[in-house]
């Protein structure tokens, strides 16, 4: 059987999902990537896939991996302990302080010498609309952009860019194919953490009335993201079909919840990124 091609030019943009711990996948990719030196001229990330977007753009092969796998075995950095203890399902003092900063360094000199572009996605709690951040320089920005986009709803408090509240980037734009196509980027490789025809329940998600009651804005985007997913899974089908993306998506039944923590489960989806990508001949 042939490998699927794929033709790196100015146009092309890589796109990633988010996902939670299933981004386990996006990181196996991007490790097959790097390990080839395909490089995007373009890339935007959403929530886990701006977490691990950063460390392709900076081209740290492993250290994904690593927060996926051993920094999961040694922390257990996620769980409704977390949430009853903290007001955070996630350690995110663990996950954007001590390990970029102490565990695993997070190359800060070669995002910001990078002449490739790096978006990251996030939902503004003012106006429930997607942002986009490009930023390289500054490293303490760069966290709180991250970790904005990866704010989720009802388990994670409100982050902060720029003294304004963001949330998860998922919210308002979970695979921003069209954001990249509005940047010029029309030769779209789009990664996701989900089987083809997956589909979210037909249904708005019920905010609390106590949640959020500054921001009815944001309190409406998350009870329509269901069908705003759905209607962008549709879109990429779509356009599939007719040959005008490319989709690297899990091949297994999803075994791995969006909060998994066996570190066996995410390394088996890890490896099964990392042979996804490697059936994509790249031509450049």
């Amino acid at each position: 059987m042939s490998k699927r091609q794929f033709k790196m030019n100015e146009k092309a943009a890589l796109i990633l999902e988010g996902g939670g711990m299933r981004g386990a996948f996006t990181a196996g990719v991007l490790d097959n990537l790097m390990e080839r030196k395909i490089l995007f001229p373009y890339t935007i990330g959403v929530s886990a896939g701006a977490c691990n977007g950063l460390s392709y753009m900076s081209m740290q092969r492993g250290r994904s991996k690593y927060s996926y796998t051993k920094l999961m075995e040694q922390y257990k950095y996620i769980g409704l302990g977390k949430l009853l203890f903290s007001g955070n399902i996630m350690d995110f003092k663990l996950l954007f302080h001590t390990f970029p900063e102490k565990i695993y360094p997070y190359d800060y000199e070669a995002l910001a010498s990078t002449t490739r572009r790096f978006e990251m996605v996030t939902t503004s709690c003012r106006t429930g609309k997607a942002c986009y951040y490009d930023e390289r320089r500054d490293p303490r920005r760069i966290i709180d952009i991250v970790k904005a986009s990866s704010s989720l709803p009802f388990v994670a408090p409100i982050a902060y860019i720029d003294g304004e509240p963001m949330m998860d980037g998922g919210i308002a734009d979970s695979i921003p194919l069209l954001r990249a196509r509005s940047q010029g980027f029309d030769n779209n490789l789009i990664v996701l953490t989900r089987n083809r025809g997956y589909r979210k329940p037909d249904k708005p998600t019920r905010v609390p009335f106590f949640m959020y009651r500054k921001y009815p804005a944001v309190r409406k985007a998350i009870a329509e993201r269901n069908a705003m997913y759905n209607r962008q899974i549709s879109l990429v089908e779509q356009l599939e079909e007719r040959g005008e993306v490319t989709v690297i998506r899990p091949i297994q039944p999803i075994t791995v919840d969006r909060m998994e923590r066996n570190a066996d489960k995410l390394l088996a989806m890890y490896n099964e990124g990392y042979n996804c990508a490697a059936d994509i001949e790249f031509i450049v």
